[in-house]
Order: structure tokens, then sequence, then C-alpha cells
């Protein structure tokens, strides 16, 4: 997922989908510990995808405490 199509996506979906890419990552160390991963990189890219996401919403969380302090 590239990071700008991260940043159209609201708080509640980008929560729904870190929730969903974490337990996509516990699926895919497994099947590589048990050797039926085909593409190691999969890992790698839910990782990465992770923390977009994460990395958006913590901006996002920023923001808005940034915008209450001056207010």
């Amino acid at each position: 997922m590239k990071i700008f199509q991260v940043r159209e996506l609201p708080p509640q979906e980008l929560e729904k989908r870190i929730k969903d890419e974490e337990e996509n990552l516990v699926h895919l160390k497994f099947q590589k510990a048990t050797s039926q991963l085909e593409n190691p990189m999969k890992i790698r890219n839910a990782r990465r995808d992770i923390a977009r996401m994460k990395t958006v919403l913590r901006e996002r969380q920023a923001q808005s405490a940034k915008s209450e302090k001056k207010s």
C-alpha cells in the first residue's frame, strides 16, 4: 500500500487495517517457520505497511494535539 493511499483513509479504517495486517504478519511468520512461505518478501512488505499506517496515524494524533494546544 502506497503512502498516498494510506493518507486518504479515515482513522478508524487505519486502525482496522493495522490490526488486520498484524494478524496477517503472524500468519506469514508461522508459514515461514513451517517452511510453507513461498515469498519471504511478503513479511517485509507487511511490516512496512504496518509502519506506514502507524506513522500516518501518529502524525494525525500529533497534529490534533498541536491544534488543541494552540486553542
